[in-house]
């Protein structure tokens, strides 16, 4: 692996936060890649809002203030591939300018790279990135990823424009958003049959989701019990059961899982967590019979989806 590239005095050089939502300052970045640690990797650039989006199966792991192109030399929108990567590269069209952690785009001169962010497009369309922040992107990305660039004017997948905490998939439609009864679930197995699966549940939304491969195969109404707020956790599955039933899934033995300390996530014990959850016992035991070691489970109090407007769907 080539050297990594000192950052140029004129580039920005990025605070990290801790906001997976919000409102960013430019220079600002949230990075949490442990929420998702494993599935395929999705970029997605708004350049209306002038923040990139990264999910990891479907879950957000980080987000960046950006600057893209100035007028006259706009960002194209559109989905691409990362064609090339380099970690030490300059400019030939650009009096070789410095660009450190290039990701390119384009064979005709669009990439991704450490630069300098004024808080508005200035770039000759490029997706200028925080110096700190392109190198952690640097690392998270292989050849041949997809990045989408939603510029508000170009229609793209995934609500590319106006992004949020899940990924929107690709055939999205406000039907899947549609409010559910209690005691209600939609499973959709057939959606993606094949990869690493994480479980969000969002005390806010009063809702399950569960994504496999990058893409929704289910989501159910929860309740949660008792006065104190749940709280926010990650946790991981292990290998086999333990002796004893689970307490959501009819039928079936408890699984192990291992709580993850990571940005606003605490230590905490998973049977406790689940015992104050209340779902459709049909829907938990779908869910249990696909899961595999290595599974997320993400416990937040946060919204996670928006409700339905004309403009998006997914919370920022």
């Amino acid at each position: 692996m080539a050297p990594a590239m000192d950052r140029p005095a004129a580039h920005t050089k990025g605070l990290p936060v801790d906001k997976p939502t919000g409102e960013l300052k430019p220079g600002e970045y949230w990075w949490n890649p442990a929420l998702s640690p494993k599935g395929p990797l999705m970029i997605l650039v708004s350049v209306p809002k002038q923040v990139m989006h990264v999910y990891r199966n479907g879950i957000l792991i980080g987000r960046s203030t950006v600057s893209t192109g100035a007028k006259g030399h706009s960002t194209p929108g559109g989905v691409f591939t990362i064609l090339e990567k380099k970690a030490t590269h300059r400019s030939k069209k650009y009096n070789n300018a410095p660009m450190p952690n290039m990701q390119r785009l384009t064979w005709s001169g669009i990439a991704m790279h450490s630069g300098n962010l004024p808080g508005f497009p200035a770039s000759h369309g490029c997706i200028r990135l925080p110096y700190d922040f392109s190198k952690l992107l640097f690392t998270a990305t292989d050849k041949g990823g997809t990045v989408v660039v939603g510029d508000g004017k170009v229609p793209t997948p995934y609500l590319a424009d106006n992004p949020g905490q899940l990924l929107a998939p690709k055939d999205f439609t406000p039907k899947m958003l549609a409010q559910l009864g209690t005691g209600q679930y939609e499973w959709q197995p057939e959606r993606s049959t094949t990869g690493p699966i994480t479980i969000v549940v969002s005390s806010a939304d009063k809702m399950i989701y569960v994504y496999r491969g990058g893409n929704p195969i289910g989501r159910a109404v929860v309740e949660v019990t008792g006065w104190s707020a749940l709280g926010e956790h990650v946790f991981t599955m292990l290998d086999g059961t333990l002796d004893q039933p689970s307490k959501l899934a009819p039928g079936h033995k408890a699984r192990r899982w291992l709580s993850v300390k990571t940005g606003d996530a605490m230590f905490a014990d998973a049977d406790s967590v689940a015992s104050r959850l209340r779902f459709n016992p049909e829907f938990a035991t779908k869910v249990d019979d696909v899961l595999t070691p290595g599974t997320t489970v993400i416990i937040t109090e946060r919204e996670v989806v928006r409700k339905l407007t004309n403009e998006s769907f997914f919370e920022n």
